[in-house]
């Protein structure tokens, strides 16, 4: 006799890789997929049924690019993974950076465990020497297989945030730590920001004060110079490393022109929603404010290019929580980055799939299984018998405004605010439990969050 499942998911279009769109059922036990039915096939009992409507199943995005505690530190991974999962987001990777990772990583993830509605990971982030020298012991301690280094806290830059020893040897340091780790992957942070006062000040004197002039501040060259720099030494020591937030077609050249001398070790490519939906000119002002600055109409077009063709690989969101009081001033005063985890999946639905045609398989590929394989995170990212039921059943054709209120972010503010976008999740599943529901988050996921940490070394 057959199990009872916990959960059944009825009268739904699955989306299964390779296959597309499948009219069927999904059958769930202990959180994880027990059964995908084919149309009219007989299912178990379920304790749950849910009658999805005839709307899509899709995998849960996976946000590989999160900054969970740069808004509020002691409650934003209650409130930033609600926002998360309201955008159909079932799992995240956040940064995490200390003096010595040995002695705060431990407190950092307990928060997040107690507070976090969906499951999440850490990257850690490369700022000294002392990170390079103790990577492989923290590496595995924690069961964390991915770092950034931040090429833009170089010198000048760097000194102000007290980093003091950022610079191409660290670097290097950095590919050749990485490299000696099974699996590990370095992201870096491509922007020559030692160039970037003299494009800057001379914007600053004539009085410059909009979203253009901090895109003309840091152009695409720099950020093509430093993506060079990076896959040239990664080439040479032959690390995995990947491009994070890739926001141009220059340096979107650079990455397919190292890629094409046949390297061993893979470059990854990642882009983020805003470098494919909001350009430059945006009515959204200081809102859209971010390091690399979102740019012209002609980057967004190669940004879908690049997805289309396989050279982006995966999106994150990099996610910032900060008030709308931090944007609130002029373009040089106002905070960098803004938040976006909750929206990746929208505005692939609405600026991908309905506007640009893009095919729901290339979506899935870069929010969802790429993620998970570059990542390590195995029971991620795909709809599979055995994997973890990370489900968001969609509504295609569901049109909504953004607005901020009804986010759950501790951020009050949205660059998309006000836009209407076509394709919405009405319903999200972490592991087989429903934590968000027609906009709302679920009353048991309030009170028992139930987030898991996933290690992935």
């Amino acid at each position: 006799m057959a199990r009872t499942l916990d959960t059944l998911l009825t009268n739904t279009l699955v989306f299964l890789e390779g296959q597309g769109l499948v009219p069927g059922s999904i059958g769930i036990v202990d959180g994880k997929i027990a059964m995908i039915g084919g149309h009219g096939q007989d299912m178990p009992a379920a304790r749950d049924v849910i009658d999805c409507q005839g709307l899509w199943t899709l995998p849960g995005v996976i946000d590989p690019h999160v900054h969970f505690g740069f808004g509020s530190p002691e409650t934003d991974f209650e409130t930033e993974s609600r926002t998360a999962a309201l955008g159909g987001t079932t799992s995240v990777i956040s940064f995490h950076r200390s003096a010595d990772i040995r002695e705060s990583f431990d407190a950092v993830r307990a928060r997040a465990e107690s507070q976090s509605c969906i499951d999440f990971g850490f990257h850690f982030g490369i700022t000294s020497r002392l990170h390079v020298e103790t990577l492989d012991e923290i590496s595995h301690r924690f069961g964390v297989s991915s770092y950034k280094l931040y090429m833009m806290y170089k010198g000048a830059a760097g000194l102000s945030k007290g980093f003091t020893d950022i610079d191409d040897g660290l670097l290097w340091g950095a590919l050749n730590a990485t490299r000696a780790i099974p699996g590990a992957v370095l992201g870096v942070h491509c922007e020559n920001v030692e160039v970037i006062p003299w494009l800057r000040d001379p914007l600053r004197a004539a009085g410059r004060d909009d979203l253009a002039a901090w895109n003309e501040q840091s152009p695409d060259f720099l950020e093509a110079e430093n993506v060079h720099r990076v896959c040239y030494f990664a080439g040479k020591t032959g690390t995995p490393v990947n491009i994070v937030h890739l926001s141009s077609r220059e340096a979107l050249r650079e990455v397919r022109r190292h890629r094409h001398e046949g390297r061993a070790a893979p470059i990854y490519v990642e882009t983020c929603p805003h470098y494919l939906f909001l350009d430059d000119r945006s009515p959204a002002g200081t809102y859209a404010k971010v390091n690399p600055p979102v740019r012209s109409a002609a980057d967004i077009d190669a940004m879908w290019e690049g997805v289309c063709d396989g050279a982006i690989t995966t999106i994150g969101s990099d996610h910032v929580p900060r008030k709308r009081a931090t944007k609130d001033k002029d373009i040089w005063a106002a905070s960098n980055g803004f938040p976006g985890t909750g929206m990746i999946l929208p505005i692939l639905l609405h600026e991908g799939y309905h506007r640009r045609q893009v095919p729901l398989q290339t979506l899935m590929r870069v929010a969802s299984s790429a993620t998970a394989s570059i990542y390590g995170m195995p029971g991620k990212g795909r709809i599979a018998v055995g994997n973890d039921a990370d489900l968001v059943i969609v509504d295609p054709d569901l049109e909504k405004t953004v607005n901020p209120d009804e986010l759950e972010s501790h951020a009050d503010y949205s660059p998309y605010e006000g836009m209407r976008l076509k394709g919405w999740p009405v319903r999200t599943l972490v592991r087989g439990r429903t934590v968000a529901h027609d906009g709302r988050i679920a009353e048991d996921a309030r009170h028992t969050p139930g987030g898991r940490y996933l290690r992935r070394l």
